[in-house]
């Protein structure tokens, strides 16, 4: 027996093995969400995992730096592990479509990678899929990536889940009319978008905001549900910015009720995403059994700018690893049962009996050959 060497029988932290009948579920509830995407009339997208450094780098607002899994190529070139599909979606769209002034739909799946601690118990490698429309500004484009989100989430088997919907101009409006420096904006938006209320009192405490001020903050962590309620944050002195955003929203609550889709969606104006390319609607999407939102997105109009192209863009993920957690969680099953039958096979007549097995399965039938 050959002496084994136990180091090459693990992954490194953070990386994992899927096979049999997990992955099975997984590849089945993939092809469930791109079979519906497709039917939105987005076409399939694949970028490198490799991409150079730029592509992600701090100036375009994606992933923080010490997240990133960096190496260099021959010529000593700073590469990065893909942790993110937005960023090169918008540079290969600026590439290959930098003149195309008609809206643009990509759909993509594939494996991202984020250098988290090993403390945090996070996965390093995670499967991501989902959908870019570009160069199409309007509140319908929106409407239609949160339909196409929630449709795909009920083709996957959920039933019970909720997209918390804000707007990222909202949040820049209230902080012009509070005079806020960038360096307090950005320890802000930390607090904020970690739901960390108290910190974000104390911030705008220690910064000598009189009450009136922090509750324009404040406020906005409440959870509405209605057009109505989206209504009430409306006054007459609000800055311009955080009033237009107040009117997408509500613009929004209409679209999404001719889909149908309105009792899946509820609005949090102190949603924040740590990617900073986002510039209008954020949302995130959450279900019990998931130890974070299975899915997120937002419009990010100056991202392509970036790459060269002046281009409008609103795109959504889902987190499929998340996902299958919460689908397990949940016990909903995922059917990928398939009638299995075993042929003998034998020096005898192995002909015949590889004929046979070659007919079922031309037949779609699932044939193993035993001997």
């Amino acid at each position: 027996m050959l002496p084994m060497n136990n180091d090459l029988l693990h992954t490194p932290d953070g990386m994992r093995d899927t096979y049999g009948q997990e992955l099975a579920r997984k590849q089945c509830v993939v092809d469930r969400i791109r079979d519906r995407v497709r039917l939105y009339g987005y076409e399939d997208i694949q970028t490198p995992s490799l991409e150079f450094y730029d592509v992600f780098s701090s100036e375009v607002g994606t992933t923080p730096v010490k997240e990133l899994y960096k190496l260099l190529d021959n010529e000593g070139n700073l590469l990065v592990l893909r942790p993110d599909f937005t960023p090169a979606v918008a540079r290969c769209a600026a590439k290959y479509f930098s003149d195309e002034k008609e809206p643009i739909r990509f759909t993509y799946a594939g494996s991202v990678f984020g250098n988290a601690s090993s403390l945090q118990g996070k996965l390093c490698e995670t499967t991501q899929m989902g959908a870019e429309l570009i160069n199409e500004p309007s509140v319908y484009a929106d409407a239609e990536i949160l339909a196409l989100l929630i449709d795909s989430l009920l083709q996957a088997g959920l039933e019970q889940f909720q997209i918390s919907v804000g707007n990222v101009e909202y949040f820049k409006g209230i902080c012009q009319t509070a005079g806020l420096d960038a360096a307090t904006e950005m320890e802000l938006r930390d607090a904020l978008s970690g739901k960390n209320y108290y910190a974000a009192e104390e911030l705008l405490r220690s910064r000598g905001l009189d009450r009136a001020t922090r509750d324009l903050f404040l406020k906005a962590t409440r959870f509405v549900s209605t057009r109505e309620e989206l209504a009430a944050f409306l006054t007459d002195d609000m800055h311009p910015q955080a009033r237009a955003a107040i009117e997408r929203l509500m613009r929004l609550c209409d679209v999404m009720d001719a889909y149908g889709f309105s009792r899946y969606i509820s609005f949090d104006l102190s949603l924040l995403s740590k990617y900073r390319y986002y510039t209008g609607i954020v949302f995130k999407g959450y279900t019990y059994g998931a130890g974070d939102a299975i899915a997120s997105g937002g419009r990010y109009d100056g991202l392509l700018a970036h790459y060269g192209k002046d281009a409008a863009a609103i795109g959504v993920m889902i987190q499929i690893d998340m996902l299958m957690e919460a689908l397990r969680r949940q016990e909903i099953p995922v059917d990928t049962a398939r009638d299995r039958q075993v042929l003998q096979i034998s020096d005898d007549d192995y002909r015949a009996q590889i004929a046979a097995a070659a007919a079922r399965r031309n037949a779609g039938q699932t044939v193993i050959l035993s001997v």
